[in-house]
């Protein structure tokens, strides 16, 4: 996914992901997520996103709905952080420090609602000393539940005086091998 625009609405669970040059968008919302053309034309659709992930495995094959729904879950997640954890039903308790890259990692174990659809419900978010998220860590239940993984946030902007990684990378392992899951590169960013 290159050169793709999205929107993320900070009041409900939505996403809107117009893929640049392509004339296709998708529309995420927890319960359902749509592919339609610029021009509003439904291409498809599936209600009950999530149901659609039993069975798989870390190997199984995608379609462009499974991709749309796992792109708006997990962009609306990171970009909604951390403000989003002060809606009803979050739960946020600060857990232990660590010692990471030579910086000491406050880190808050969040509890994410049934209703919101994200990664898993329990997270880890880690932020430096100077309060910004350096590491969100997780697991993907629709995935693989066992299987942990890490996004680290850098690149920090001043959009607006809202303070945002323009830059995010996410990993996990199997057996010895780091695997790179996500690579996010945001280049014009703004605040509406």
């Amino acid at each position: 996914m290159r050169s793709v625009r999205f929107e993320v609405n900070t009041t409900q669970q939505q996403l809107t992901m117009d893929y640049v040059g392509r004339n296709r968008r998708s529309l995420f919302r927890p319960d359902r997520v749509v592919l339609q053309h610029l021009d509003g034309t439904v291409v498809d659709t599936r209600d009950d996103p999530e149901r659609s992930f039993d069975g798989h495995q870390f190997q199984t094959p995608w379609d462009d709905l499974h991709l749309a729904y796992f792109t708006g879950e997990a962009l609306w997640t990171y970009l909604s952080t951390p403000f989003l954890f002060t809606w009803p039903g979050f739960v946020c308790e600060e857990i232990a420090p660590i010692e990471a890259d030579g910086e000491t990692w406050r880190r808050l174990n969040v509890t994410f609602p049934d209703h919101i659809k994200s990664h898993t419900r329990k997270q880890v978010f880690c932020f430096g000393p100077d309060g910004l998220l350096r590491r969100h860590d997780f697991t993907i239940d629709i995935v693989d539940p066992g299987t942990e993984s890490q996004l680290y946030a850098a690149d920090y902007r001043d959009i607006d005086g809202i303070i945002i990684p323009a830059t995010r990378r996410a990993y996990t392992t199997m057996g010895d091998d780091r695997i790179d899951l996500v690579a996010i590169d945001m280049a014009d960013i703004t605040v509406c």
